[in-house]
């Protein structure tokens, strides 16, 4: 034979007897291909002269052929289907002919890239006929390893050659299974990747048409090679046809109803016996139990290839899918082994696989009764914690639907963690999963949290910290998802049915497997506050106790807190436009879990729920989604949650009273009964009022129960501000309501639905037209069936001016309504009064509620007479407050009708002269009744309220007559009788004559004055006052005066002595006061006492010394310590009782003074040192000049001009300056004291300075400008002092009597202070005679 150039594949030597038809050039158009005589290449591959070498390199080039020139051969071929045919069998040939493993790797190549080629379903015939024809006539099987090799490799490539075998060769078929029993692995692994290949091809549908008789042979026939395997390939194949041969439903029955023995008997028969009636047998008679291949798979998991492993796990798998028959597995242990994989593994399909076995064999009790769950726990969490870290979703996914199922699934009876460590455990790999990336992930993991979350899956102690940890990571963790708009969820929704994978879908999962967690949790937290064990944590340890983080009120905080914060807002936004039934069912049972959670936050809470639409919003979702026996789970829910929220708000309105208590119930029963059949939209519920349903059986069931549970709600709703109808709708509908109920005739209206009613009227009202005669009528005989009106009130101001809009109403209900008002008032507004006493009544705002009945007054003016009342009727309590309110009122009577206050007088009179009768005779204090002891005091708080009121133009007190003195007179009488320690009464009468005679203008209490002068009872009051003031260093302190008292006191006599003098008065019974007493509290006692009764003694010695310490209404006594030892000396006598020393005691005391920050205290201070001097001046001009000169008046002048610009422009100190000018001080200096004052007016102009500050400046420069100082002037500095005088304006009249003030009366605590009574006076008010 001559060599193949070119690689030409032809034989020189016999290539001439070839029919050129047979010949070609194959490859490129260009001819550059080899040249291919296929007789030539027959003869080459059958001839044994032939090298091996020559007939590999031959089938190379053939090969190249076909894969470089697809179809260039066929068309040679297909000349003749003889010379294919003979090409296929030649090369077949030399499957069993050839030794050389390369060259048989390429016959292998070749045939299968032939027949590939030729797609001639004759030349598959032709192999298959003839392979089976070698294995019937050859007896040496083991040379048919190439064969089956290249058969496989043939049934993979052509798929329909695996579909002719098993419907036309099915002895072929046998032929491979008998071959299974040749001890040769190396064969039998072959053997098996036929038949690996053949149940692989095409999805496995080529299995579906084999004889169900090879089938089971097959799979009995692999279960004793497995059995027996050992080479790692035949393994490898015998578990990946077991794999494919599980898919198969017959399959499975087969496999597992085989057992060892009748393994054996097949390996003793006759290759071609059928064994398929053999089969039936055993199927009959085996036990399942019985069945080695769990223990073949259970060997599996144990071997160390992973691959491995993860098949056996999927086989075990596909059996119990198929046959649900996890026993045999249970019993043999295999769930441990799978445990055991799964702690030591790594293998993302190995991990998979192991899972999804596992997960199906939880499905059986055995699983559980064995205890694997508890065995193979801690492998969970371990191979979870490794499977958080893959990037294969999937597998922790599956993982974590394991946990679940073994958490749900685990009998109570078994604890999966008696100890807190594997609680956090798992509590820790269900956190990762919540945090993994892969939203599917988390959603699988917050189902395994619910099941965690069961009470038989709680350590002792109880972690609530960890379960705190899981619910907070599950919000967080939907907070960061991104919210689509309300437009993408518009669009979205009709898109979410067909793409269940969509991220709005996924996100809706997530919430709603959350919610069931959250749901979960709150049922855990109710169940273990049941259980006092689980409650207070027994088995903690003393020392943790007191950590309050991990407590269950800590994870009811937490559960009410992400409730508040987060799911309520997510779930109504996501909800707003597509309401999701599952979503709102636990949404709503969410809720309802919170009332029994943490009751003492529930009032709150009600209240935020109810004020944010949450009747509304339940109402909608069961008329949209439970109308029609829909949804009966959210209907429930949406119940439940209504029923408590209504409960709990109820119970808030009283909850200390029986009447609270049954309407309690008496509601809960109605909502029990009627809100599960009340599934319609809020638009129908007018028409639902408004029917006439007749006579009913049952109290709480029927259409009228309805109407009442409709009534309830709407007043509860209303009541938090959620208007559920119309006002106007809700009026006219309650309005029918109650007629048609009084037409019936039937029973009245329960309590509870009354009151409700009541309650709309009297909210809608204003939107409505008022009540007709009829409906007055009935709404009256309704309340009246109420025996018990009050447990029928709702403190609310509706309700008030609904009372009193009717007179008839009024009439009836105005006095038991406003009692009730005053007496629901708030703590805070009881306890008003009793606030800090030093700050100013003016300043104190008034109370809501009262301000309501202010506002109820204004309206209707007969309120305040009934008001009245009740300060002189009723208990102290009530009457106290009815005072306060209109104390209130008299405060702001500006705003409101002069003609109100004055009708208000005459019924103060009124009541004045009744106490007086009542008390005539047995003295105050001393009488049979104590009420009117209680009312007293009040009535002559509302008349210094009267006075404290009136502005200062008004001419109220113009003329002393008429009422004004009547109340004078009455008040003055009454004082006088009052028992000393009576000061709760005295106070107040005290001051209200001092004010009465401040007020008024002095020629006008001429009368006044004679009255009070000549009240001998009252004198008697006013010297046990001044006796105790004297003496009460020597007094215990429950002796004592009051200071207030004391107060009024000295105010009253201040205004007596000056109005005395005015008027020239005689006094009967005067009185006696220590001046060395008052002296020495000013001088030394001074911190001691309170800056009032500072103020008041002030006052006093300002009277006192413009009277030049001579008067008829006060006798004044001295000691040694002012006036010296006697005989007197000239100073002495001239200045007695003061005295010299006196007088310079009291001097200094007043420089002390006006250091302080009080603000009557300076001015009461500046006053009297004016008094004081211009007494000095008159009765001691050398001691007038020593005291103004001394230097400690130096000193107090530096340190007024050194405390800032408010305090150096201050009326008093300007005040102060001037008086010291006008006594001929040297302690003020031009430069640098009044030049300064000077460049700040003339820097910051005029707007600086108050009116009064404005005259205290323009008389000081005045004095400056008449006193010594002028003559140390410079013209500059004169002309400087002229103009600053004309910058400050002309002087009116009345702006040199006194400034503008903002009222009369300062009331501080309980004592009225008269303010023109402490301005900047320019001098003494009045001098001596």
């Amino acid at each position: 034979m001559s060599e193949m150039t070119r690689g030409d594949i032809v034989l020189d030597k016999i290539h001439f007897r070839h029919d050129p038809k047979w010949s070609g050039r194959l490859g490129p158009a260009d001819g550059s291909g080899p040249l291919l005589c296929v007789p030539c290449v027959i003869e080459m591959i059958d001839s044994e002269d032939i090298a091996s070498v020559r007939k590999s390199f031959a089938l190379s080039s053939i090969g190249g052929v076909l894969r470089g020139s697809p179809g260039a051969l066929r068309g040679l071929l297909r000349q003749d289907d003889r010379a294919s045919l003979r090409f296929i069998g030649s090369l077949l040939g030399m499957l069993h002919t050839v030794e050389d493993q390369a060259t048989l790797e390429k016959v292998d190549q070749v045939l299968v890239q032939l027949l590939l080629e030729l797609q001639c379903e004759l030349s598959y015939r032709c192999v298959l006929d003839g392979i089976h024809e070698q294995l019937s006539v050859q007896i040496r099987v083991k040379g048919f390893l190439p064969t089956f090799n290249f058969l496989g490799n043939l049934v993979e490539a052509v798929p329909n050659v695996a579909h002719s075998l098993v419907t036309k060769y099915v002895p072929l078929l046998e032929r491979l299974c008998s071959a299974l029993f040749h001890p040769d692995e190396t064969l039998k692994a072959s053997v098996l990747y036929v038949w690996l290949k053949l149940f692989g091809t095409a999805g496995g549908s080529a299995a579906q048409s084999l004889p169900t008789a090879i089938r089971d042979r097959v799979c009995v026939l692999l279960l004793q090679t497995l059995a027996n395997a050992s080479s790692p390939e035949l393994i490898k194949n015998c578990v990946g046809l077991l794999w494919l041969l599980l898919q198969l439903k017959g399959a499975v029955s087969v496999l597992m109803s085989s057992n060892t023995d009748q393994i054996m008997c097949h390996e003793n028969q006759n290759i071609h016996t059928d064994n398929s009636q053999i089969l039936s047998q055993d199927q009959e008679q085996q036990s399942p139990d019985q069945c080695p291949l769990p223990l073949m798979l259970k060997k599996l998991l144990m071997s160390g290839d992973e691959t491995l492993q993860a098949t056996s796990a999927r086989c075990i798998a596909s059996i119990l899918v198929q046959s649900q028959c996890s026993a045999p597995f249970i019993k043999a242990d295999v769930t441990e082994f799978l445990f055991d994989r799964l702690a030591s593994c790594q293998s993302e399909m190995l991990l998979w696989s192991v899972y999804s076995c596992l997960i199906l064999l939880t499905g059986d009790p055995l699983f559980f009764s064995q205890c694997h769950s508890v065995y193979g726990i801690d492998s969970i969490v371990r191979s979870l914690k490794e499977a958080l870290q893959l990037t294969n979703s999937e597998v922790p996914k599956q993982g974590l639907l394991l946990l679940t199922e073994i958490l749900e699934r685990q009998p109570p009876s078994e604890r999966l963690f008696p100890s807190g460590s594997g609680f956090e455990a798992v509590s820790e790999a269900v956190l990762g999963g919540v945090s993994y990336s892969c939203l599917l992930v988390a959603t699988q993991a917050a189902n395994a949290a619910s099941a965690l979350f069961r009470r038989n899956h709680q350590s002792r102690p109880v972690q609530y910290r960890k379960i705190e940890g899981l619910i907070e990571a599950i919000t967080t963790r939907f907070l960061e998802l991104p919210r689509p708009s309300h437009a993408h969820r518009r669009s979205s929704r009709s898109l979410k049915k067909s793409d269940p994978n969509s991220p709005a879908s996924r996100s809706e999962g997530f919430l709603l497997q959350s919610l069931v967690c959250f749901q979960a949790a709150c049922r855990l937290a109710e169940e273990c506050s049941s259980e006092p064990g689980l409650k207070e944590n027994t088995f903690t340890a003393p020392s943790k106790h007191r950590n309050a983080e991990d407590s269950l009120e800590s994870l009811c905080e937490c559960l009410l807190h992400c409730c508040d914060s987060v799911w309520i807002p997510i779930v109504i936004t996501m909800c707003e436009h597509a309401p999701n039934a599952h979503i709102l069912q636990y949404f709503y049972s969410i809720l309802s879990f919170q009332f029994t959670l943490l009751p003492s936050l529930m009032p709150v809470f009600a209240k935020k729920l109810a004020s944010s639409g949450f009747y509304r919003l339940p109402l909608e979702h069961k008329g949209l989604l439970c109308a029609g026996n829909r949804h009966p789970y959210l209907n429930t829910s949406c119940c439940g949650f209504l029923q408590k929220l209504s409960t709990c708000l109820l119970h808030q309105s009283d909850p200390d009273s029986v009447s609270c208590l049954h309407d309690v119930e008496e509601v809960e029963n109605l909502l029990q009964y009627n809100l599960p059949s009340l599934c319609c939209h809020l638009s129908n519920w007018p028409s639902l009022l408004c029917e006439s349903p007749g006579l009913q059986l049952c109290e709480y069931k029927g259409p009228r129960a309805t109407q009442y549970c409709l009534v309830i709600i709407l007043h509860l709703a209303l009541q938090q501000g959620d208007r559920l109808l119309p006002d106007q709708t809700v009026f006219s509908s309650v309005t029918w309501l109650l007629h048609s109920v009084e037409a019936q005739g039937s029973c009245a209206l329960p309590r509870a639905a009354l009151r409700s009613a009541l309650y709309l009227l009297a909210r809608t009202q204003d939107k409505s037209p008022d009540l007709d005669g009829a409906s007055l009528n009935c709404i009256s005989k309704a309340l009246s069936s109420r025996q018990n009106f009050p447990s029928l009130y709702i403190h609310h101001p509706a309700l008030l001016h609904f009372i009193w809009r009717y007179p008839d109403l009024a009439d009836k209900y105005g006095p038991v309504v406003l009692e009730l008002w005053l007496t629901k008032q708030t703590v805070k507004a009881m306890q008003q009064k009793g606030e800090s006493h030093a700050d100013e009544r003016q300043d104190q705002e008034p109370d809501t509620e009262t301000m309501e009945l202010r506002t109820l007054i204004e309206k209707y003016p007969a309120v305040i007479l009934t008001l009245l009342d009740m300060v002189c009727t009723r208990e102290a309590t009530l009457a106290a407050r009815a005072q306060e309110v209109m104390e209130v009122f008299i405060r702001g009577q500006r705003d409101f009708e002069a003609d109100l206050c004055a009708n208000l007088r005459p019924a103060l009179l009124q009541a004045l002269q009744r106490l007086s009768v009542e008390n005539m005779g047995h003295g105050l204090g001393q009488g049979p009744t104590e009420q009117a002891v209680n009312s007293l005091p009040l009535v002559l708080k509302l008349l210094c309220a009267m006075q404290a009121s009136d502005l200062p133009s008004s001419s109220t007190y113009s003329k002393m007559d008429g009422v004004h003195f009547k109340l004078l007179y009455h008040v003055s009488n009454i004082a006088g009788r009052l028992k000393p320690t009576d000061t709760e009464s005295l106070l107040p009468a005290l001051s209200y004559l001092y004010c009465c005679l401040s007020l008024s203008p002095a020629h006008c209490t001429d009368r006044a004055v004679s009255v009070l002068l000549s009240n001998s009872g009252l004198m008697d009051q006013l010297q046990t006052v001044a006796s105790s003031s004297s003496s009460a260093p020597s007094l215990t302190p429950s002796a004592c005066p009051p200071s207030a008292l004391l107060c009024c006191s000295h105010l009253l006599l201040s205004s007596l002595i000056t109005l005395q003098r005015v008027h020239s008065a005689q006094v009967p019974k005067s009185i006696s006061w220590s001046l060395d007493t008052a002296v020495q509290r000013l001088l030394v006692q001074k911190r001691n006492t309170d800056n009032l009764l500072l103020v008041s003694y002030l006052r006093l010695l300002q009277a006192l010394l413009d009277a030049d310490l001579s008067s008829l209404v006060v006798r004044l006594s001295t000691g040694t310590g002012l006036v010296g030892s006697r005989p007197l000396g000239v100073e002495d006598g001239a200045l007695y009782p003061l005295g010299s020393r006196g007088a310079q005691c009291l001097s200094t005391a007043l420089s002390g003074l006006l250091l302080q920050k009080h603000e009557l205290l300076l001015r009461a201070s500046v006053n009297c040192l004016s008094s004081l001097l211009g007494f000095l001046h008159r009765k001691s001009p050398t001691t007038e000049t020593y005291v103004a000169c001394k230097p400690w008046s130096r000193f107090l002048i530096y340190c007024l001009l050194s405390s800032g610009e408010s305090t150096r422009l201050h009326p008093v100190t300007l005040r102060l300056i001037t008086i010291l000018l006008k006594h001929g001080s040297t302690s003020v200096l031009w430069e640098p004291d009044l030049l300064q004052l000077m460049e700040v007016v003339e820097r910051r102009g005029r707007e600086v300075l108050s009116e009064e500050a404005a005259l205290a400046l323009r008389l000081l420069l005045s004095q400056i400008q008449s006193s010594a100082l002028q003559s140390q002037l410079t013209g500059d500095q004169e002309r400087r002092v002229r103009s600053l005088i004309e910058s400050l304006g002309p002087q009116t009249a009345s702006e040199g009597c006194s400034p503008n003030l903002p009222s009369n009366v300062l009331r501080v605590g309980d004592v009225s202070i008269c303010l023109s009574d402490f301005t900047v006076e320019e001098g003494g008010c009045f001098p001596a005679n």
